[in-house]
Protein backbone atom coordinates (compact mmCIF):
# COMPACT_ATOMS: atom_id res chain seq x y z
CA UNK A 1 0.00 0.00 0.00
CA UNK A 2 1.40 3.60 -0.93
CA UNK A 3 1.66 6.21 1.57
CA UNK A 4 0.63 9.56 0.56
CA UNK A 5 3.64 12.28 -0.08
CA UNK A 6 3.32 15.42 1.11
CA UNK A 7 5.21 18.55 0.14
CA UNK A 8 7.06 19.33 -3.08
CA UNK A 9 9.94 17.39 -4.33
CA UNK A 10 13.37 18.75 -4.07
CA UNK A 11 13.78 19.76 -8.43
CA UNK A 12 10.38 21.65 -7.78
CA UNK A 13 11.86 23.79 -4.73
CA UNK A 14 14.95 24.65 -7.27
CA UNK A 15 12.65 26.05 -10.11
CA UNK A 16 10.67 28.02 -8.30
CA UNK A 17 14.13 29.21 -6.68
CA UNK A 18 15.43 29.94 -9.43
CA UNK A 19 12.36 32.15 -11.01
CA UNK A 20 12.39 33.92 -7.88
CA UNK A 21 16.07 34.64 -8.20
CA UNK A 22 15.86 35.69 -12.00
CA UNK A 23 13.05 38.07 -11.31
CA UNK A 24 15.26 39.46 -7.89
CA UNK A 25 18.33 40.16 -10.33
CA UNK A 26 16.10 41.70 -12.87
CA UNK A 27 14.69 44.00 -9.81
CA UNK A 28 18.04 44.65 -8.51
CA UNK A 29 19.61 45.75 -12.24
CA UNK A 30 16.69 48.13 -12.48
CA UNK A 31 16.80 50.04 -9.00
CA UNK A 32 19.75 52.57 -10.24
CA UNK A 33 17.58 53.15 -13.38
CA UNK A 34 14.50 54.19 -11.47
CA UNK A 35 16.33 56.15 -8.98
CA UNK A 36 18.16 57.82 -11.71
CA UNK A 37 14.52 58.83 -12.83
CA UNK A 38 13.44 60.15 -9.43
CA UNK A 39 16.43 62.52 -9.56
CA UNK A 40 15.16 63.78 -12.89
CA UNK A 41 11.61 63.95 -11.84
CA UNK A 42 13.19 65.80 -8.33
CA UNK A 43 14.94 68.04 -10.15
CA UNK A 44 12.20 69.38 -12.44
CA UNK A 45 9.59 69.75 -9.80
CA UNK A 46 11.82 71.45 -7.59
CA UNK A 47 12.70 73.74 -10.27
CA UNK A 48 8.53 74.33 -10.61
CA UNK A 49 8.08 74.99 -7.44
CA UNK A 50 10.48 77.95 -7.38
CA UNK A 51 9.03 79.76 -10.14
CA UNK A 52 5.34 79.12 -9.28
CA UNK A 53 3.29 82.10 -9.24
CA UNK A 54 5.48 84.09 -11.26
CA UNK A 55 5.57 85.02 -14.82
CA UNK A 56 8.64 81.82 -15.50
CA UNK A 57 10.62 83.05 -18.06
CA UNK A 58 12.13 79.67 -20.10
CA UNK A 59 15.50 80.73 -19.98
CA UNK A 60 15.65 81.71 -16.02
CA UNK A 61 14.13 77.61 -15.74
CA UNK A 62 17.21 76.59 -16.96
CA UNK A 63 19.60 78.05 -15.53
CA UNK A 64 17.85 76.97 -12.46
CA UNK A 65 17.18 73.51 -13.41
CA UNK A 66 21.04 73.24 -15.03
CA UNK A 67 22.08 74.51 -10.78
CA UNK A 68 19.44 71.75 -9.66
CA UNK A 69 21.31 69.46 -12.42
CA UNK A 70 24.69 70.00 -10.86
CA UNK A 71 23.74 69.06 -7.53
CA UNK A 72 21.50 65.78 -8.28
CA UNK A 73 23.39 64.65 -11.26
CA UNK A 74 21.60 62.39 -13.16
CA UNK A 75 23.67 60.18 -15.82
CA UNK A 76 21.38 58.98 -17.87
CA UNK A 77 20.38 62.86 -20.14
CA UNK A 78 21.28 66.15 -20.05
CA UNK A 79 19.45 69.30 -18.78
CA UNK A 80 19.52 70.73 -22.29
CA UNK A 81 17.58 67.02 -23.63
CA UNK A 82 14.44 68.65 -21.12
CA UNK A 83 11.79 70.90 -23.53
CA UNK A 84 10.49 74.04 -21.84
CA UNK A 85 7.36 75.03 -23.51
CA UNK A 86 5.60 78.65 -22.55
CA UNK A 87 1.88 78.66 -23.87
CA UNK A 88 -1.40 80.10 -22.69
CA UNK A 89 -1.56 78.35 -19.19
CA UNK A 90 1.72 78.71 -18.09
CA UNK A 91 5.12 77.03 -18.64
CA UNK A 92 5.60 73.09 -18.74
CA UNK A 93 8.49 70.88 -18.59
CA UNK A 94 8.68 67.51 -20.19
CA UNK A 95 11.60 65.01 -20.84
CA UNK A 96 11.01 61.93 -22.48
CA UNK A 97 13.42 58.85 -22.93
CA UNK A 98 14.57 55.30 -22.84
CA UNK A 99 17.11 53.67 -20.37
CA UNK A 100 18.57 50.14 -21.18
CA UNK A 101 20.85 48.18 -18.80
CA UNK A 102 22.66 44.57 -19.90
CA UNK A 103 20.70 41.93 -17.78
CA UNK A 104 22.39 38.31 -18.67
CA UNK A 105 24.55 37.62 -21.40
CA UNK A 106 22.98 39.92 -24.60
CA UNK A 107 19.38 40.46 -22.95
CA UNK A 108 18.60 43.70 -21.82
CA UNK A 109 16.04 44.89 -20.01
CA UNK A 110 14.66 48.51 -21.46
CA UNK A 111 12.57 51.19 -19.71
CA UNK A 112 10.67 54.01 -21.31
CA UNK A 113 10.07 57.49 -19.01
CA UNK A 114 7.76 60.38 -19.49
CA UNK A 115 7.53 62.92 -17.19
CA UNK A 116 5.96 66.18 -17.52
CA UNK A 117 6.00 68.92 -14.72
CA UNK A 118 3.64 71.97 -15.09
CA UNK A 119 4.35 75.68 -13.59
CA UNK A 120 1.33 77.30 -12.55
Amino acid sequence: MRQRQYGMTFIGLLCILALCGVIAYAGIRLIPVYLNYMKIARTMQVTATEFKGENADPEAMRRTLEKHWEIEDPNTIDYKDIEITKDDNGVSMHVAYDDTVPYIANVSLSVHFDKTVKVD
